[in-house]
């Protein structure tokens, strides 16, 4: 085989239709839009027109709203921080923050801030340095040995102290 011999498979490639080229083309006078108005036309369509009736979209109730102080933060769970230690990408004596989390690949890029959450279970005594973690996580660090200190703001809890973000 050479290169000046290799083709397509047949009828891979589609020629294009030439409209508006005469009734022998097949596509002509109308040019395959149909009859006249506002369709025939280039650039004006109504989507969601329905002949003068309050569109379906406008009938609804509108719903929801986007929260502009929301702060997305990367979740990690404790089981993921283990298998990391294990595998030797993250150092248990270290503090482990966003930066290494990162750097191990637990997390794709750092963000807003991570917050660790409880699931599965951690063996190792860490430190941990993040924007927020869950009651459960906080536990089951503290119960490894290790500890947990929070960047983010502390929330209010209802007996008036403050708790983990």
């Amino acid at each position: 085989m050479k290169l000046n011999e290799i083709s397509d498979n047949a009828g891979s490639r589609k020629s294009r239709m030439r409209i508006g080229r005469g009734i022998g083309s097949g596509k002509g006078k109308t040019g395959g839009r149909g009859g006249k108005g506002q369709t025939a036309r280039t650039g004006v369509r109504i989507k969601g027109f329905e002949g003068g009736q309050m569109p379906l979209h406008r009938r609804l109730p509108k719903r929801g709203f986007n929260n502009i102080f929301a702060i997305e933060l990367n979740e990690v769970n404790l089981g993921r921080v283990q298998e990391a230690i294990e595998k030797g990408k993250l150092d248990a004596k270290d503090v482990v923050d966003a930066e290494a989390l990162v750097r191990a690949g637990v997390v794709r890029r750092a963000g807003n801030g991570v917050r660790l959450l409880g699931k599965g279970e951690v063996k190792a005594a860490v430190q941990f340095a993040v924007y927020g973690a869950s009651k459960s996580a906080v536990a089951a660090v503290e119960k490894a040995g290790g500890s947990v200190k929070i960047l983010g703001p502390q929330k209010k809890s209802k007996d008036g102290g403050d708790q983990a973000a």
